[in-house]
């Protein structure tokens, strides 16, 4: 602000007035989107295609778009989402396949920012450290590092499409021996490009999604590659393409082929999921009798492939054509169901006794959660225990002011629930400039919400790191909810000022000290 310039509150504005900014300049924009993903990308979209006249920039802390399917590079990587709902619902996919390579998905992420003029919009290498909200001028103040260099941005409104994981590296449990292992040690995050692991004998710990996609492509030139696995996954297979899909394609436009697709898709994973959560013990007999069925006869299925909890508490993995048993099949790849006891020179040496031999060790032992891709968020200089706060409706938090967060389901596409998300959000900026309001902030009255975890998994990754994410409750607009459905209606009949806090700031000339009237909507 000038001298002599401050900031009163509760004087309402003409509708469709914000305090102006001059957002040419790249310090200041109305809204900052942190990530380059698949999320970032979708919410730049939205915000084109929704509320073209507000300014916005992206912020990556990578040289490229992407996010996670430019980071990870190991071999094999591919959605386990089918890619008719994993990718955007305004922008076709081109293919037939159900499940996509991850060089296709980086590509067609890349595609999309160019041919919107994303890209004009998004600053490369520019990794945030802080955002600090400031309540008299009701903008927030947004450190990075843009090539190692702080540089500081201002914003109206804050998007955080950060994921939930840690990029930095992912989770290696502490492994006895690792220094007397003579082997090389690789980690799926952090997979060297040089790894040359033809005619080597592979070990992959694990029996995730990673892992059951490592194995059969490591396979076609490993001289041996063996899944280690603590206890089994509920594995499905999946076909890379079906008449179905062929036949849409072939008969109906692009746009209109992709949105029946789209919804196919989108019923078939719902009606699944809720079939696995309402009849278990059915699904559980489902599961091992397809499983069964591509596996050798006399495989002993229920150690390797059944596993003790139902199914839908952990994701639910998916393979390609049954490329992984085909891999059993062959002789390939092995299964071993054990624990470590500790890494020697030449392998893994097991709890049981047994030895596996190993030239390369791989870790596929899952994430790191991370909230909002560690930026530290505070208010007027007071630190955001992010833990201890409320999501509001999937993608706010209570009591933080202009801020969303792009979180996606974890028992269907990631997308489907991004783009509501980024959908949800144009509307409310929308409501609040119409109404010359500078800031939204969910505010539960101090209604007391029974809490539960904000990802409702219980996988390892996530169990271990609850505490670095923010909590759910159990009934809105305080619940993180796996239903596309529900949430497809939610959105439709969404009432904005529901639990919500709004009010403005408005720069005024004055003579003396500078003031503030608190006062909201």
């Amino acid at each position: 602000m000038e001298p002599g310039e401050t900031v009163r509150r509760g004087v309402k504005k003409s509708p469709g007035q914000w305090p102006e900014f001059d957002s040419s300049t790249d310090d200041f924009k109305n809204v900052l989107i942190i990530g380059a993903g698949i999320s970032g990308v979708g919410a730049a979209y939205r915000l084109q295609e929704m509320a073209p006249d507000l300014s916005y920039a992206i912020l990556e802390g990578r040289e490229r778009p992407g996010g996670t399917w430019d980071l990870f590079r190991y071999p094999g990587i591919r959605s386990d989402s089918d890619i008719f709902t994993f990718s955007f619902p305004h922008t076709p996919w081109q293919g037939d396949t159900l499940l996509a390579h991850g060089e296709d998905i980086r590509q067609y992420i890349v595609d999309t920012v160019e041919s919107n003029g994303i890209d004009e919009h998004t600053h490369f290498s520019t990794s945030v450290t802080s955002a600090n909200w400031d309540s008299s001028t009701d903008l927030w103040t947004v450190e990075t590092l843009s090539n190692g260099v702080p540089r500081t941005y201002r914003s109206r409104f804050v998007f955080l499409c950060t994921g939930y994981y840690d990029y930095s590296g992912g989770y290696t449990p502490d492994l006895p021996g690792m220094d007397e292992f003579t082997g090389q040690v690789v980690h799926p995050q952090q997979w060297p490009e040089d790894l040359d692991h033809s005619g080597k004998k592979v070990v992959v710990i694990g029996s995730g999604a990673t892992a059951i996609t490592l194995v059969p492509s490591l396979a076609a030139e490993a001289a041996s590659v063996t899944m280690l696995q603590r206890s089994p996954t509920y594995i499905a297979s999946l076909p890379m393409t079906d008449p179905f899909t062929t036949l849409t394609q072939r008969v109906l436009p692009d746009s209109v082929a992709h949105r029946a697709l789209r919804w196919r898709n989108a019923l078939l994973m719902v009606g699944s999921y809720q079939l696995c959560r309402r009849a278990p013990k059915t699904a559980r007999r489902v599961f091992r009798t397809m499983t069964k069925a591509q596996l050798p006869r006399g495989y002993d299925v229920d150690k390797h492939f059944n596993p003790t909890y139902d199914p839908w508490d952990q994701r639910l993995c998916v393979v390609p054509d049954g490329d992984l048993f085909k891999a059993i099949r062959s002789g390939r790849a092995t299964v071993v169901t054990d624990r470590i006891d500790r890494l020697t020179a030449d392998g893994i040496l097991l709890e049981s006794g047994d030895e596996i031999a190993a030239d390369i060790i791989v870790t596929a032992t899952g994430l790191k959660l991370q909230a909002f891709g560690g930026i530290e968020l505070s208010l007027d200089g007071q630190r955001v225990e992010v833990h201890d706060k409320f999501v509001y409706k999937g993608h706010m938090l209570e009591d933080v002011p202009n801020v969303a967060w792009s979180i996606g389901y974890t028992n269907a596409s990631w997308t489907l629930k991004a783009d509501m998300t980024a959908q949800a959000v144009a509307k409310l900026l929308l409501h609040m400039r119409s109404h010359g309001y500078t800031h939204a902030i969910p505010d539960r009255g101090g209604k007391p919400v029974q809490s539960r975890p904000v990802v409702d998994l219980a996988s390892g990754y996530v169990t271990r790191s609850l505490g670095e994410l923010p909590k759910s409750g159990t009934e809105r607009p305080w619940s993180v909810r796996q239903n596309y459905i529900l949430d497809r209606i939610d959105a439709r009949f969404d009432d904005l000022t529901e639990s919500m806090t709004f009010g403005w700031t408005v720069p005024t000339k004055v003579a003396g000290p500078e003031r503030a009237d608190i006062r909201t909507a």
